[in-house]
C-alpha cells in the first residue's frame, strides 16, 4: 500500500462528517445575511444541525432548505414540527412566498408539506427526499416506538436537516439522538466512541448526594475535544448573528425579570410530630400536592391584570384548578385531541383569550408568543422546559420586557439555583461549539498522516 494510499484509508476512517450536499440554488434577498450563511452551509452539508436562539429564524431556514432540494432534485419535501407549530410555518411560508401546505393525514403536497412528529406514521418515506426537522431535540421526549418511527423514517432521505434551539448542556444521549437522525453515527457508537459508563465512580459519589442527578456517562481520556469537534463537523451553533461576525443591532433580547415566591410548608409528613421541609425528591413531590392550592392560588394573584399571562403547570390538577381560578383562562391539557390543542395554542398566539395554561411537554416547544409579557412556572430539574418555556416570550421580536414569577414550596427552593447551574453548562457548551466552529477545528484533517522519523545509530 502506498503512502497516498494510507492516507486515504486513514481519512476514511475520521469521524468528521464529509459535506453530501450541493451549492445554493436559491438565497432570497429577505434573509439576513447570519440566516445565508447558515442555510448555505446547511445546503452544502447535506444532513446538517442548526443549533440557533428562539427568534433567528430557523423556520425560514428550513423552508429555504428544503426548497433548494426541490429544485435541485425534481423532489417533495416534508418538515416535521411539534403540534401547532406547523401552522406558525405555514404562516411563515406564505408570508415569504413558498408554497408549503400542512398535512393531517399523511397526504403529500407537490412542493413542501408541513407535518407533526404525532402523525409521522401516516407518511410514506417514498413520497420525499428530503427531511427537516424543527424543534428536532423534542423527538427525545417521544416513547421509544415513535421515536423509531422518526429515526425509520429520516432514514430514508437524502437530505435532512435539523432545527433546534436548546441542545441539552449535559444531556450526550441527547446529541446521540439527532446524530442518529440525521445519519451520522448511532446513539451506541457515539457513547462507545467518546464515552465510559463506570457505575463504580457513580456509587463512589454516592456520599456526595445527588446520586441520581450525576451523569451516567463520562468522556473516556482525551476525547473530549474530539467529541466536540466531532459535534462541529455536522451542527452550526449561534446564539446571536455576532457569534458568526454579522451585525446583530437588530437582534437585541429583552430584559427578563425572575421573582421567585416561596410557599411556607404548613404539614407534617405522616409518621412525623414537626413541621419541616422536604429534602428527598419524593418529599418534594408529597409537598408539592400538599401545596396544590394555595400555589394556584398564588399564581392566580399574580396574573390578576389586564396583560396577556402564559401560566405553565406540572399536573393535571394544577391545570384544571388553575383554570377555575383565573376568569378567562384556557387550559390545553393531555386530554384533549390534537386538533383541540392546535386550536387553542394558536388562539393564545392570535390573542383571542388572555390567560393560557398548559404543561410544558406540551407547549414549550417552537411556539412564538411573544405577545405575552408574563409567566408563572411551577419549578422542575428540567433545564430544557425552563429554557424553552421562557423562550416562548424572551426571544428576538418581542417588544418590552419578560417577567417570570417562580411559585416554589419550601423544599423546592433550591431548584432556581439547579436551573442557573445548568445554564452556566449550557453556556459554556455553547462557547465550546462556537469557538471550534469559527476556528474551524472541525475541518482540520491533516494532510500527512506519516511523520518522518530517524533511524536509531544501533540499527
Amino acid at each position: 500500500m502506498s503512502v497516498s494510499d494510507y492516507q486515504k484509508f486513514l481519512a476514511s476512517k475520521s469521524q468528521l462528517a464529509t459535506m453530501d450536499g450541493f451549492e445554493p440554488l436559491w438565497l432570497p434577498d429577505w434573509m439576513f445575511d447570519f440566516q445565508q450563511i447558515m442555510t448555505t452551509w446547511a445546503i452544502q452539508k447535506g444532513r446538517a444541525l442548526l443549533i440557533e436562539e428562539c427568534g433567528l429564524g430557523k423556520g425560514p431556514q428550513q423552508l429555504v432548505f428544503c426548497e433548494n432540494v426541490i429544485r435541485k432534485t425534481n423532489g417533495k419535501s416534508l418538515i416535521m414540527a411539534p403540534l401547532a407549530v406547523a401552522h406558525q410555518l405555514v404562516t411563515e411560508a406564505e408570508k415569504f412566498g413558498i408554497d408549503a401546505k400542512l398535512s393531517r393525514d399523511g397526504k403529500p403536497h407537490k412542493n413542501i408539506t408541513i407535518g407533526n412528529y404525532e402523525s409521522i406514521h401516516k407518511f410514506d418515506e417514498a413520497d420525499f427526499n428530503c427531511v427537516s426537522g424543527d424543534e428536532i431535540s423534542a423527538a427525545k421526549a417521544f416513547d421509544g416506538k415513535r421515536r423509531k418511527q422518526i429515526t425509520r423514517f429520516m432514514s430514508k432521505m437524502p437530505y435532512r436537516l435539523g432545527a433546534t434551539a436548546t441542545a441539552a448542556p449535559n444531556d450526550y444521549i441527547e446529541l446521540g439522538t439527532i446524530s442518529e437522525l440525521l445519519g451520522h453515527m448511532t446513539q451506541s457508537d457515539m457513547l462507545g466512541t467518546f464515552f465510559k459508563s463506570s457505575d463504580k465512580k457513580r456509587h463512589s459519589l454516592f456520599k456526595e448526594g445527588d446520586f441520581w442527578n450525576r451523569a451516567k456517562y463520562f468522556f473516556r481520556a482525551h476525547s473530549e475535544d474530539p467529541f466536540w469537534k466531532w459535534v462541529c463537523s455536522w451542527a452550526r451553533a449561534i446564539r446571536s448573528p455576532k457569534d458568526i461576525g454579522c451585525d446583530d443591532s437588530r437582534f437585541i433580547l429583552p430584559e427578563l425579570t425572575i421573582t421567585q415566591h416561596v410557599v411556607p410548608t404548613r404539614f407534617r409528613f405522616p409518621g412525623e410530630l414537626f413541621v419541616r421541609v422536604a429534602v428527598t425528591l419524593a418529599e418534594q413531590r408529597e409537598e408539592r400536592k400538599r401545596s396544590l392550592e394555595e400555589r394556584c392560588q398564588m399564581v392566580a394573584k399574580l396574573v390578576d391584570h389586564k396583560e396577556p399571562a402564559l401560566v405553565w403547570c406540572q399536573y393535571n390538577q394544577e391545570g384544571e384548578l388553575l383554570t377555575k381560578l383565573i376568569p378567562g383562562a384556557v387550559e390545553v391539557a393531555g386530554r384533549h385531541s390534537d386538533e383541540e390543542k392546535a386550536e387553542r395554542l394558536n388562539g393564545f398566539a392570535k390573542g383571542e383569550f388572555r390567560v393560557l395554561v398548559t404543561k410544558p411537554k406540551i407547549a414549550c416547544f417552537g411556539l412564538n408568543y411573544q405577545h405575552c409579557g408574563h409567566h408563572t412556572f411551577f419549578p422542575s430539574h428540567s433545564h430544557e422546559q425552563w429554557h424553552q418555556c421562557i423562550r416562548r416570550s424572551l426571544r428576538f421580536g418581542r417588544v418590552g420586557p419578560v417577567r417570570c414569577d417562580v411559585i416554589a414550596t419550601e423544599g423546592e427552593a433550591g431548584v432556581t439555583d439547579n436551573l442557573k447551574s445548568k445554564q452556566v453548562k449550557a453556556e459554556k457548551m455553547f462557547d465550546k461549539l462556537i469557538r471550534l466552529m469559527n476556528h474551524g477545528e472541525h475541518l482540520t484533517i491533516p494532510e500527512n498522516h506519516i511523520q518522518p522519523m530517524e533511524i536509531p545509530a544501533w540499527l
